[in-house]
């Protein structure tokens, strides 16, 4: 029987569906864009977000916002949206919100950056490729920020 309860302890984490959730691709300047000689500037942003719900499921959010323009011309604007429901159970409230901050997201960004580059070449242009992205670097980056807001806001009440 405690074999039983030690198995029933055992920390869970599984990808259950990966899938896209949003996409929108704007091209407002073409086909006169394709004619275009001059290298485009790429401006790329992305967010992540989490969402629990009942037994141990996860939804994870990466979203990546890619805009192309030469000039004030925008050539294209992509912003895509990849969502992954995952199970996690039994594991420690501290490592949660960097499981779900770094590990989910690190699965999702294969899936993202194709979907990105699939779009930009069906709209017709060159594949935009995401760059691998740190995401242990950014959370502990916003983790720092968050601290620092916290620590300069207890300092004005004081």
């Amino acid at each position: 029987m405690s074999e039983q309860n030690q198995e029933a302890k055992q920390p869970v984490f599984a990808v259950q569906k990966v899938y896209v959730k949003d996409v929108s691709l704007e091209s407002p300047n073409s086909p006169q864009s394709f004619m275009e000689q001059e290298q485009p500037e790429f401006a790329v942003q992305f967010r992540n977000s989490a969402t629990s719900f009942d037994n141990g499921f996860y939804e994870a959010s990466l979203t990546a916002t890619v805009q192309a323009k030469v000039g004030d011309r925008t050539l294209f604007l992509v912003e895509v949206t990849q969502g992954g429901l995952f199970t996690i159970e039994n594991i420690p409230a501290e490592e949660m919100d960097p499981l779900l901050g770094i590990g989910c997201p690190s699965i999702l960004f294969p899936y993202l950056r194709e979907a990105v580059s699939d779009l930009t070449t069906r709209a017709g242009y060159m594949p935009f490729l995401l760059q691998p992205i740190n995401f242990e670097a950014i959370y502990l980056q916003q983790r720092a920020q968050a601290a620092a807001a916290q620590n300069d806001a207890e300092q004005t009440t004081h």
